[in-house]
């Protein structure tokens, strides 16, 4: 097994349960942390024999796009495909945050964790 990271993936994206916030906009933050079986990839060096990183943040950017109220909304859609087209992975973490939340105080962001295996 292995673990594959992206982090910091920065996206503006229309999420909330205001009016303003889904209107407006606002930044986030996505982490995700993957892990498979990388000791084929390691010996073949092809990319169809690892998990593409560009694949990962294409999802994450498309699931984004699409507005929500919550952050755990967003967090389950983006596991839930990541697990349907790739069956390489095993498993997959997700951190979502909101930079800068309207939430009435100096709060840097806010963040949400979630994690799902892959059932057998």
């Amino acid at each position: 097994m292995g673990i594959i990271k992206v982090e910091n993936i920065r996206v503006f994206a229309h999420h909330g349960c205001l009016k303003e916030e889904t209107k407006i906009g606002s930044d986030y933050r996505v982490d995700l942390k993957i892990k498979a079986d990388l000791q084929k990839s390691a010996k073949t060096d092809l990319l169809h024999d690892t998990v593409d990183y560009v694949f990962l943040n294409r999802i994450v950017r498309e699931e984004m796009q699409q507005p929500s109220h919550l952050l755990e909304t967003v967090a389950k859609r983006i596991i839930t495909r990541i697990l349907k087209e790739d069956k390489k992975i095993k498993k997959v973490s997700i951190a979502v945050s909101k930079l800068n939340p309207p939430i009435g105080g100096d709060v840097e962001m806010v963040t949400i964790k979630m994690t799902k295996k892959r059932k057998n």
